[in-house]
């Protein structure tokens, strides 16, 4: 086990090759924060097999693994280049944004090849998308740069949830149900607030407002647990099921803030937390495509 990890360890490129680098300011372990909702989207509004491997489908899964994940993280870190400097996430788990004319290129060229969508997605579609562009540039970069509001920063974050919603309204030509979007908005909320805590600090000293640095630790805990049970409650309308399996992150951030886990290390259980919620999402709609 351990030859092969060595394997692929040596398989990546260095940080120091343009690749490399890349790669790494996609934020790999975030890939799914985007593409996942692609493939819950697609499962959910297919009526067919046939249909879950559409051409649309899957080029609109190949974009936001990785190139929609260079565009919304190179922009971040484009824009956040002075801040970061106070960040320990970019000593280890990340990389500090490298300034250069090659890098620029490839970070404005990563949303520019996702355009071309205009022509295959459906009215409902290209307005998620739209939107979706509007909020990957406007979280970073003035003259709203929301992440630097209270409030709007969490707002904001809807925007994980729109490949999703570009993806369902691809193939079923309508919007998923308004509850499912509210609930799926909801939830990149509480996501995007809880995964601000380990930065107030940093943000802090860099002076930069966000719902964290304003609420404080403690009561962005109680943000969060408020937030996603309201998430689960709009996805129980929609299906009891759906809001029993919503309803783990408010036990999931009740239980960090009653432990001694540090948060900056239960951050980066949230992958994996995510994956497990997503490919449990992914199966039911897939039962119901399958046996109704």
């Amino acid at each position: 086990m351990t030859d092969v990890a060595t394997r692929l360890a040596a398989a990546v490129p260095s940080e120091e090759t343009l690749p490399g680098y890349l790669l790494r300011l996609s934020r790999p372990r975030f890939w799914f924060y985007l593409a996942g909702p692609v493939v819950v989207g697609v499962t959910y509004a297919a009526t067919s097999t046939a249909e879950l491997f559409a051409p649309v489908a899957v080029l609109l899964f190949l974009y936001f693994t990785f190139p929609a994940n260079v565009f919304l993280y190179g922009v971040n870190d484009v824009f956040d280049r002075d801040v970061d400097e106070h960040n320990p996430k970019k000593e280890d788990k990340e990389v500090r944004y490298r300034d250069s004319p090659a890098v620029n290129v490839l970070i404005l060229a990563s949303g520019v090849i996702g355009l071309p969508f205009v022509f295959v997605l459906s009215q409902e579609a290209g307005i998620a998308m739209a939107l979706y562009y509007v909020l990957a540039v406007q979280y970073s970069a003035p003259p709203f740069r929301f992440k630097t509001k209270p409030l709007f920063d969490s707002l904001s974050n809807g925007l994980y949830v729109l490949p999703g919603v570009v993806a369902y309204a691809t193939l079923a030509g309508e919007f998923p149900p308004l509850l499912a979007i509210a609930g799926g908005w909801l939830w990149t909320m509480g996501m995007h607030t809880f995964s601000a805590i380990p930065d107030i600090e940093p943000d802090r000293e860099a002076g930069i407002l966000t719902t964290a640095t304003f609420l404080g630790e403690s009561r962005t805990y109680g943000y969060c647990g408020l937030v996603w049970l309201a998430a689960a409650g709009a996805f129980a309308l929609v299906d009891w099921r759906l809001g029993l399996l919503l309803g783990i992150y408010p036990v999931f951030v009740a239980g960090i803030a009653l432990s001694d886990v540090a948060v900056d290390r239960a951050y980066w259980w949230f992958p994996f937390v995510n994956t497990f919620v997503g490919m449990l999402l992914t199966m039911g709609g897939l039962w119901v495509m399958l046996y109704g």
